[in-house]
């Protein structure tokens, strides 16, 4: 197979995965490699009346969790930090105050930043987790669109709502309520806001000139396509008209385009943010769910046992957003399908990818 068939494959396979499915209602994909010299972008489906194009932004969901990661670590090579300090140094008492009740026992001031970044912590997730009662908090925030959260706001909800897992290092769980909390350190360290540090951190350094923090900031240059719809709870949801998605702040609220994020993935895999020794550590694996592993910010999938070919690293999102990295082959794979529905589906999807490609590596 050479690289226009396989392009063209692809480029059906996506069409025909849109299509079948009235609850998809759009998707991205774009496929990079130096080593096979393709540059690929595609898009398929449409937003209200607009035709999705490669170039349209999308909201990245956890994606934005990287950025986050290597503000923290940039920070660190800055000196102002370290991964091994306790939170409480940055953190008001309001906040730490019953954060981390576990069995009797208040380990609030035992959270270390890199149980933060590493999901460690053994916070619950205010996104995600159910509550013993009540309605979970995508229901709340989908109910009242008009509602500002600030990121406090999330975390006291947490406290109350929910209860931690396990005790500080003791586990792996996934929780945007760490990732809030480190948005709160940069801001206290920095003291700047969040959005205005992704901005001079990542965004302007690497030319990322079409992303920004949705209900925070605007991207240095507005694109005159709309930002893709997505599709949660049953329903078509326009993001940018819900005020209430302040709530994922440093945990996943940027709106970027495939291009952007590429820019991002390759600096990032080259050393162009953080030196190599930095990056190996934060790509010290532990599980996470099966197939997928957790380091500090940063995902490792596991696409097939016994071997890493097909191994790929990045960060993955809840509406089937991806960016990737395949080091074997050297091949980017970043896209989304804008659909809660999605994520298992979106690493099926990146595995035929690469199926696809190792085809043409062998011609």
């Amino acid at each position: 197979m050479n690289h226009e068939q396989a392009k063209l494959k692809i480029e059906k396979k996506l069409k025909e995965t849109v299509d079948a499915n009235s609850k998809l209602l759009n998707a991205y994909l774009l496929i990079h490699s130096d080593k096979l010299k393709i540059h690929w972008n595609m898009a398929h489906g449409q937003t209200d009346e607009f035709l999705a194009k490669p170039e349209q932004p999308y909201h990245t969901a956890s994606i934005g969790k990287t950025f986050t990661a290597m503000i923290i670590a940039m920070l660190a090579e800055e000196g102002k930090l370290s991964f091994r300090e306790p939170i409480s140094k940055y953190l008001p008492e309001d906040i730490l105050l019953d954060l981390h009740n576990y069995k009797g026992k208040d380990y609030s001031t035992e959270i270390l930043i890199e149980h933060l970044i590493a999901n460690t912590s053994g916070l619950p997730d205010y996104y995600e987790d159910k509550p013993k009662q009540g309605k979970a908090f995508l229901e709340i925030l989908l109910e009242d669109p008009s509602r500002n959260w600030t990121p406090q706001e999330t975390i006291q909800w947490s406290k109350q709502h929910l209860s931690p897992r396990f005790s500080p290092g003791k586990g792996c769980h996934y929780t945007n309520t760490g990732f809030n909390l480190l948005g709160l350190i940069i801001e206290e360290i920095t003291s700047k806001r969040y959005h205005v540090v992704l901005h001079e951190y990542i965004f302007q350094p690497l030319g990322m000139n079409h992303s920004y923090l949705s209900q925070y900031s605007e991207p240095a240059i507005k694109s005159s396509d709309p930002v893709a719809n997505i599709y949660l709870m049953e329903k078509q949801i326009k993001v940018e008209d819900h005020l209430s998605f302040t709530s994922i702040y440093a945990a996943g609220q940027t709106v970027s385009t495939s291009e952007d994020l590429l820019l991002f993935m390759k600096a990032l895999a080259e050393n162009k943010l953080i030196p190599d020794e930095s990056l190996l550590t934060m790509q010290q694996w532990r599980k996470l769910w099966i197939g997928v592993d957790y380091g500090s910010g940063l995902m490792r999938v596991r696409m097939m046992p016994f071997t890493q070919k097909y191994n790929v690293w990045g960060h993955l999102g809840s509406i089937g957003s991806f960016m990737l990295y395949n080091p074997a082959m050297d091949v980017y794979i970043i896209g989304n399908f804008n659909n809660a529905a999605y994520l298992a589906k979106s690493i099926r999807y990146v595995f035929s990818i690469l199926r696809t490609l190792s085809k043409c590596e062998k011609e």
